[in-house]
């Protein structure tokens, strides 16, 4: 039997494909009660991931759609290289990074090239790859379950694992990044491991498209209060950006 979070996944997912459910039919789908069906469709309304409709809910334009790795690599893929540039600025030879998973961060990799004496763990599997042609870098990758529609690595005995080590930076990639609701990801172990990440670290540094803006998806990270450094695009909205800058956070634009 699926747990209440697994429950209002799949009803997120099932509203984003179909573009609107009805509460008789999810009922009779996880076999519970149509009075639970409207609290998991209420509490979802709350947290901006359905639109709440009579007799059931329909899918939020906010909430971005997860794409496999394969089908990232080919979004905004010249703005991703100008942003992975802007980032291997702000790495010192020397320095001890953590990498998240996604396509952005594999190209932060590919420009951390000429870069020396590094230290980097990461969790995407396409990002080990990379680092693994780097001579001068020390590469340590995070075991666990392999996520293939990210190319990620997960468990909880690697956020244990993590207790143990100190990094410099980390580099954090975003799905959606939202005033309300933060930095957020698709998948809940990824952004469990995320947190425990950036508690790990004396710097934040968050990369993202302003494509992502706006976007929610279903699983929080950070408020945006917690992040250090942000690298983006021209296009992010410019009081956005100004609403980061009076938090503290230096925001650097391509």
């Amino acid at each position: 039997m699926l747990t209440t979070i697994e429950r209002r996944q799949k009803i997120v997912l099932m509203t984003e494909e179909n573009g609107k459910v009805n509460v008789k039919d999810l009922a009779k789908t996880f076999d519970i009660s149509e009075v639970s069906i409207r609290h998991d469709l209420n509490e979802l309304g709350k947290r901006g991931l359905v639109v709440r409709s009579r007799g059931g809910a329909i899918a939020c334009d906010k909430l971005v759609k997860e794409l496999s790795v394969k089908d990232k690599h080919n979004e905004n893929y010249a703005v991703k290289v100008l942003l992975a540039k802007a980032v291997a600025n702000l790495v010192d030879d020397g320095d001890s990074l953590i990498i998240d998973s996604g396509t952005t961060t594999e190209e932060v990799a590919k420009a951390l090239t000429n870069k020396q004496d590094l230290t980097v763990m990461t969790n995407g599997l396409n990002i080990a790859h990379v680092l693994a042609d780097i001579d001068d870098a020390n590469v340590f990758m995070l075991g666990g379950q392999l996520r293939k529609k990210s190319m990620s690595f997960y468990s909880n005995e690697v956020e244990q694992a993590l207790s143990k080590y100190n990094f410099k930076k980390v580099i954090l990639g975003v799905d959606g990044i939202d005033p309300e609701t933060g930095i957020t990801t698709h998948y809940e172990p990824e952004a469990m491991l995320n947190r425990t990440m950036c508690t790990r670290a004396d710097q934040v540094i968050a990369v993202t498209d302003s494509s992502k803006f706006g976007k929610r998806a279903l699983y929080n990270v950070l408020p945006l209060k917690s992040i250090d450094v942000l690298v983006t695009d021209k296009n992010m909205p410019a009081e956005f950006v100004e609403s980061l800058v009076a938090l503290g956070i230096d925001v650097i634009t391509v």
